[in-house]
C-alpha cells in the first residue's frame, strides 16, 4: 500500500468510530483530514448519516465540503454557538504526551479556534508524525500580522528560534493565510516545552496564532503502511 492509502484508511476509520448524527463538526485541512472529510459526505449521500453541520477551516476543507454537499456554518452561527462536536485534522508532528504542530498548510490560526472549542479532537496521521519532541524536524509556525513582522521577527530570535517568512510556491512573495497574515516558520535547535512554548509565542504582539497545540489531548489515530489504523495513546 501507499502513504496515500494509509491516509484514506485512517481518515476514513476515523470518521466511522466517532461521528454520528445530528452532530457539528470541525472539517480540518490537509492530506490526510480531507479523507474524513469525504467519508463524512459519502455517508451523507447514502442516508446513513443525516443532520450534520460542518465548520471548515480553511478555504481548501469549504471548497470540499462544498464539493460534497455537507452544509456548512461558522463558528459564530447561532446554530453552532461557539462548540463543536468533534473536529478531525491532520498534524505535521505529535509527541508522546499528545501535544502537536500543526500549520503546514497555513491554517493553524483558525484550526485551532476550531479545535480548542471542539468537546473531542480527532487527529489522523501517518506514523510518520510520530516524534521524541516536537520541533526539530519540522519548524513551529507562527501567524503574523504583516505590519508586525519585523519586531515579532526579533521576538522569535530572542526566544532562541530561527525565523523564516514561508514563501509561496509557484508565485512570488510571501505565503498569505486566508486571514490575509503572513506565515513564519520557526526553527529550534533544541527541544522545547510545549506548554511554555504555545505561551510566550502567544504573548508576542503581533502574533495572532502559533502552531503548538498543547492545551488538548485529542484522540490521535495512526495510519499504517499496511493499511491498518491504531489508537496512539503516546507514553
Amino acid at each position: 500500500m501507499t502513504r496515500e492509502d494509509a491516509k484514506r484508511a485512517v481518515g476514513r476509520a476515523a470518521v466511522d468510530q466517532y461521528v454520528k448524527s445530528g452532530m457539528k463538526i470541525g472539517m480540518g485541512t490537509g492530506s490526510t483530514a480531507v479523507w474524513a472529510i469525504r467519508r463524512i459526505g459519502e455517508l451523507l449521500q447514502t442516508g446513513e448519516l443525516h443532520d450534520i453541520l460542518g465548520v471548515p477551516t480553511s478555504s481548501q476543507s469549504e471548497q470540499e465540503c462544498q464539493s460534497l454537499g455537507i452544509p456548512l456554518r461558522s463558528m459564530n452561527d447561532p446554530e453552532i454557538s461557539g462548540t463543536l462536536d468533534v473536529t478531525f485534522d491532520g498534524a505535521d508532528e505529535i509527541d508522546p504526551d499528545l501535544a502537536l504542530i500543526k500549520g503546514g498548510g497555513a491554517a493553524l490560526l483558525v484550526e485551532k479556534v476550531v479545535a480548542y472549542a471542539s468537546r473531542t479532537m480527532v487527529v489522523v496521521a501517518d506514523s510518520g508524525k510520530l516524534v521524541e519532541n516536537l520541533g526539530l524536524r519540522f519548524p513551529v509556525p507562527v501567524e503574523v500580522l504583516p505590519a508586525a513582522r519585523i519586531p515579532v521577527l526579533s521576538s522569535l530570535v530572542a526566544l532562541g528560534g530561527k525565523p523564516e517568512v514561508r514563501q509561496a510556491e509557484r508565485k512570488m512573495g510571501a505565503v498569505i493565510t486566508d486571514n490575509g497574515n503572513l506565515v513564519v516558520d520557526v526553527y529550534f535547535a533544541e527541544p522545547f516545552e510545549p506548554g511554555e512554548m504555545e505561551r510566550e509565542l502567544s504573548m508576542i504582539p503581533g502574533v495572532l496564532g502559533n502552531g503548538v497545540f498543547s492545551r488538548i489531548r485529542p484522540q490521535v489515530l495512526i495510519g499504517r503502511p499496511d493499511g491498518s489504523v491504531e489508537q496512539y495513546t503516546g507514553s
